[in-house]
């Protein structure tokens, strides 16, 4: 049995909640609780691009190498990107306040842990941890904002500031990050939860209603344990073979994903009380929006993971330097988020979707064709660029995720948007970054003359050749220098020309799903 649902403006497909009834109670009291959830999507976006512009300095004092800085990178993304469905089903049953506050102090808690984080290895597995809380937070605030906002108009304008919300944390992720690491060490930015969620775990019991699914079902204990173990395993399997190529490691995992996701999938099409309604893929305006919400975080988080190293390796800036560098970037993201939504009522959003994903594969285009010649200008201007269409385009495939259910499932559908930007996330910096790495690997030239260790450090990264620069004779370290930054701009080069061709792909793609098919979606329902 499906919600009934109806055609709306441009193809988006949303169930009938018959009216508008707002169980957040008076618009203050909404407004308020938005407010309130803003706090842990701010953090979080805060979170990812802190963490971005702190990785050439954790690579010089914990000595990380290049596969060691990815993981400390992706290994957040994995863990929380195979618990999504999980916390998200699990909130609809418990409650999705409660799962927000229980992440919550959670996160707290392991954020101190990984401030404190002695070597690379205990930075990894403290992230690890922050991926188990972390999966409970993101699909509890907008599983919370479709139960508290049923009027779609209210709710498309709610997704707005919560992406937008996104997009301004990212914003001041890099400045925060700046003044940070000018005066205190890199595990300072990891202290930024504390201020965050703090406050949000008083205001969220007074400002936040508590909902959840009337009728949830048995506790899907097998089902969860096949979906971790399916999306863990994929996003592992990607990571992975950017960096080792086709090894066994790769096949072995890569079969333990298919397996394991095919059993799930049958399990969900024949049971009952699914955790997930599979059926909703069917309808292509559906798959296209969880698609380009992919693809779009790709494209950002891909750009920011190279061009910060490029900025502050290559160009020499300072980590203040790089977040005002990216500041318009994420200006521009914000500003995009918010007029897109008086903009669709008039323009049918899969065309604005289609848009934005053109201007990322502009954005990386123009990256490829400028190559080591990008001034911090003109990497300011093309992240710009990106992002102009990244503000638009997760607004309104949010938007479209969790508006195709109705608001009972509303966990589950969040859990579906948020697995997809996790995967984007790890796409964006295992695909590019993995590509960048093993271009860098093969290209750079280590003089002759350097202990065993020099040469494994220099030969892995950017930041440890940088590191090992300075403890060589100028005339060595020069050249060690200029043929390190020859390797990495080659595969900016590269990298940038991998990404512009996926965007073009992802801005087909949603052209061709996300188009009105008024016909075929009513045969389905």
């Amino acid at each position: 049995m499906t919600t009934p649902v109806r055609q709306t403006h441009g193809g988006d497909l949303a169930p009938d909640t018959g009216g508008t009834r707002t169980p957040g109670g008076s618009a203050g009291r909404r407004w308020g609780a938005l407010a309130v959830l803003m706090l842990p999507v701010l953090l979080i976006s805060i979170d990812n691009t802190v963490l971005t512009v702190a990785l050439p300095q954790i690579s010089l004092e914990l000595s990380a190498s290049g596969t060691l800085l990815l993981w400390i990178v992706d290994i957040y993304s994995l863990v929380l990107a195979g618990l999504l469905v999980t916390m998200g089903t699990l909130g609809d049953r418990i409650g999705r306040r409660r799962i927000l506050l229980i992440g919550a102090t959670g996160f707290v808690l392991v954020s101190v842990l990984a401030a404190f984080a002695p070597n690379g290895h205990a930075l990894v597995a403290a992230r690890a941890l922050l991926g188990v809380f972390g999966a409970t937070l993101m699909p509890a605030t907008l599983s919370l904002i479709r139960n508290i906002f049923e009027d779609r108009d209210e709710r498309r304008l709610a997704l707005a500031v919560w992406a937008s919300c996104f997009g301004a944390g990212a914003a001041l992720g890099p400045m925060v990050a700046g003044v940070l690491l000018e005066h205190f060490h890199w595990g300072s930015v990891f202290l930024i939860a504390v201020p965050l969620l703090v406050p949000m775990l008083v205001l969220t019991p007074l400002l936040v209603p508590e909902s959840r699914d009337p009728n949830p079902g048995p506790v899907p204990v097998l089902d969860s344990a096949l979906s971790v173990v399916a999306l863990s395993s994929l996003v592992y399997t990607i990571k992975h073979s950017m960096v080792s190529g086709l090894d066994a490691v790769t096949v072995v995992c890569g079969l333990l994903a298919l397996g394991t996701g095919w059993v799930f999938v049958r399990r969900q099409l024949r049971g009952t009380t699914p955790m997930l309604d599979l059926r909703l893929f069917a309808r292509p305006a559906f798959t296209g929006a969880v698609l380009a919400n992919t693809l779009g975080v790709f494209s950002m988080l891909g750009f920011v993971y190279y061009a910060s190293q490029h900025a502050q390796l290559v160009l020499g800036l300072t980590p203040l330097e790089t977040g005002v560098a990216m500041l318009p970037g994420m200006v521009t993201m914000v500003v995009s988020g918010l007029a897109v939504v008086p903009l669709v009522r008039h323009v049918a959003p899969f065309r604005v979707i289609t848009v934005g994903l053109a201007l990322a594969a502009l954005g990386h285009g123009l990256v490829a064709l400028t190559g080591s010649g990008a001034s911090a200008v003109l990497l300011a201007g093309l992240f710009a660029l990106i992002s102009i269409g990244s503000g638009a385009t997760e607004t309104l495939t949010n938007d479209a995720i969790i508006s195709a259910v109705p608001a009972s499932k509303a966990g589950a559908a969040s859990a579906i948007s948020e697995t997809a930007y996790e995967i984007g996330a790890v796409l964006g910096t295992a695909v590019l970054g993995g590509i960048l790495v093993s271009h860098y690997r093969t290209a750079v030239d280590v003089p002759a003359g350097l202990s065993p260790e020099q040469v494994h450090l220099a030969g892995e990264t950017l930041g440890g050749a940088v590191s090992v620069a300075a403890e060589l004779p100028a005339r060595i370290g020069t050249e060690l220098l200029e043929s390190a930054h020859r390797a990495f701009d080659s595969g900016i080069i590269l990298t940038g020309s991998v990404a512009a061709v996926v965007m073009v792909a992802a801005a087909v793609m949603a052209h061709s799903l996300m188009r009105p098919r008024a016909s075929a979606e009513a045969r389905l329902d």
